[in-house]
């Protein structure tokens, strides 16, 4: 028996998972990766797998929210704040992670919870009973129908960024330098200074260059969570000073 079921074991299901099992509650945790299935992102069967940044961005509690946050966290026994310092890797102000390192420790503390449940299973109904649905923008088509069909709502989702791989060998470090970002903590950073034709023919090679299959669940043009583009203020903002360089190319 158990007091809540929480589906999905990524970030935010894990982390529920732990929090409600240390305040004393018995809780079954639903995986799919495990039982067979993956989703077309996920590598391995760990929980909390971190599948595109290695990065928690900025882990300054000073002067940056997302810092103060990550404090905040840890202040409250967070698994996921405890496992990210004990994998922490050189990255200036910022908290990243050895990605590999990260997720073990995650599921490793989850599984030897004793108030924990893990259960390998494809979840395609909503739970009977109190739970929580972290299933994420992969969620499995019956269990989203279902969502949708509860709450009304056609698709929520929210897809991150993918950044491309570059090989540390390729680069040239005579013209290439390290430093950290903001001039906060260390020389962690691989900066590649480009004029124009370099970054044109590194855009090229970007768009020509080998790909990975859509899958079926990929719409690459889709607007799928903000419309915003964020700033477009070219004077003052990198993001709208970015926006003009794309204007001008």
């Amino acid at each position: 028996m158990h007091d809540i079921h929480i589906v999905g074991g990524g970030l935010a299901g894990s982390e529920a998972a732990w929090q409600l099992a240390e305040a004393g509650f018995k809780v079954r945790l639903s995986e799919m990766r495990g039982s067979g299935e993956r989703t077309p992102a996920h590598q391995t069967d760990h929980l909390a797998e971190l599948v595109c940044s290695n990065s928690f961005r900025s882990d300054d509690a000073t002067s940056n929210a997302v810092g103060l946050l990550h404090q905040e966290m840890r202040e409250l026994g967070s698994l996921i704040m405890r496992e990210a310092d004990r994998h922490r890797v050189p990255a200036g102000s910022a908290l990243a992670v050895d990605r590999d390192g990260y997720s073990a420790g995650v599921t490793a503390a989850i599984e030897n919870h004793p108030n924990v449940t893990l259960v390998r299973e494809r979840v395609d109904a909503l739970p009977e009973g109190p739970a929580i649905l972290a299933t994420g923008p992969l969620t499995a088509a019956s269990l989203a129908e279902a969502i949708g069909g509860a709450t009304g709502a056609e698709a929520l989702a929210f897809f991150d960024a993918l950044a491309p791989i570059v090989h540390h060998e390729s680069i040239d470090m005579d013209v290439a330098w390290k430093a950290s970002r903001w001039d906060k903590g260390e020389a962690d950073y691989i900066n590649c200074p480009m004029d124009k034709e370099q970054y044109l023919a590194f855009h090229a090679g970007l768009v020509e260059g080998e790909k990975t299959p859509a899958h079926q669940t990929d719409d690459l043009a889709e607007l799928v969570c903000s419309n915003s583009f964020r700033s477009d203020d070219a004077t003052s903002n990198a993001v709208g000073l970015l926006h003009q360089e794309m204007r001008e190319l």
